[in-house]
């Protein structure tokens, strides 16, 4: 007699433009899936399943962690502003052997979580204030994944997929281990094009550095991408926070291997296009300051590489999004 074996458990926190596509793709894969949701979107999947172009996938909708119970898979889908927050409220679903899979934006808890030489284990306070994150998601249990995709909510639990549909994953530390290898290949059953990578926080560099400057300078402009680049004085100022970043990337082992000029022509290539920060701030949603851009600023610190361009740009969109209620920053008292 054939032993049956169990499929993975995997619950994905956030079934929005992103985390609707791992629902899509591990469901393709045979995994057995819960979703945490809230308010509309769980009503939603609950009553019309959660579609996704013409799809509908029914999926197992939550908005109680404790029902669900420690998973072997734990997909964070939600935006990293959210995470300080969440992170205690998800420890049900954390057992000792589950792979904790970030998907955001930006610098993650767990960057420096075996790398980084003198950083090795390094918190960042900006990204991890008072380390409620690490409390509640061990970093020696965290997968990376980079996400090279846009997709769009058009409803509750209703996503329309744009263009790429690429995700990079790997472990902090280093090679794959047989739980990533797992992930790997659900993902790309599921339909994803997905790369493995012994280097996943160089991939996360290399994305912040298109992001840490085009998302602020939008949010405080209402420029599309384009406008920005085109612009003579905004195209020297993204210059000018790329090589920051840059330096700081080479005193913390990082060589991205492109020109500005080429990563620039990569940003052409997607025209009149509105960054993340820029849709989040038409939306009244909360903004990703601290993972984008704050984290590099505290990075350089650390480092001893001064950041005056990024520091100016940080001063300005924290103000301008704490004005709009998007983000808890008060001016310090004189």
């Amino acid at each position: 007699m054939t032993k049956k074996v169990a499929k993975p458990r995997a619950c994905v926190v956030g079934a929005g433009a992103v985390g609707g596509l791992f629902v899509q793709a591990l469901s393709k894969a045979g995994w057995d899936l819960t979703t945490l949701a809230r308010g509309e979107t769980l009503a939603a999947i609950r009553g019309n399943g959660l579609r996704i172009d013409n799809e509908r996938i029914d999926v197992v909708a939550t908005d109680d962690p404790g029902t669900a119970g420690p998973q072997d898979y734990l997909i964070l889908a939600v935006k990293a502003p959210a995470m300080p927050q969440a992170a205690p409220q998800l420890k049900p679903l954390v057992g000792p052997d589950t792979a904790i899979v970030s998907t955001m934006n930006g610098v993650p808890w767990w960057f420096f979580h075996g790398f980084g030489d003198t950083l090795a284990g390094t918190r960042l306070e900006s990204v991890d204030p008072g380390g409620v994150i690490a409390a509640a998601m061990p970093a020696a249990q965290a997968v990376g994944c980079v996400v090279h995709l846009s997709s769009i909510n058009a409803g509750p639990a209703v996503i329309q997929r744009g263009k790429g549909n690429r995700l990079i994953v790997g472990n902090p530390a280093g090679p794959l281990d047989d739980r990533t290898r797992k992930l790997v290949n659900a993902l790309a059953e599921g339909g994803f094009e997905v790369e493995p990578t012994m280097e996943i926080q160089r991939e996360i560099w290399s994305k912040l550095w298109g992001n840490m400057n085009m998302n602020p300078i939008s949010a405080l402009t209402g420029s599309t991408g384009d406008r920005i680049l085109k612009d003579p004085l905004t195209n020297q100022l993204v210059r000018r926070m790329m090589v920051e970043h840059l330096w700081i990337g080479q005193k913390i082992g990082i060589e991205l291997g492109m020109t500005i000029d080429e990563r620039f022509a990569i940003t052409r290539k997607l025209g009149a296009f509105k960054t993340s920060m820029l849709q989040d701030l038409e939306s009244q949603r909360p903004l990703e300051i601290d993972a984008l851009l704050a984290s590099v600023i505290e990075i350089g610190s650390l480092v001893g590489v001064p950041t005056p361009y990024c520091d100016t740009i940080l001063g300005l969109i924290r103000q301008r999004a704490a004005n709009l209620g998007l983000y808890r920053y008060s001016l310090p008292k004189r």
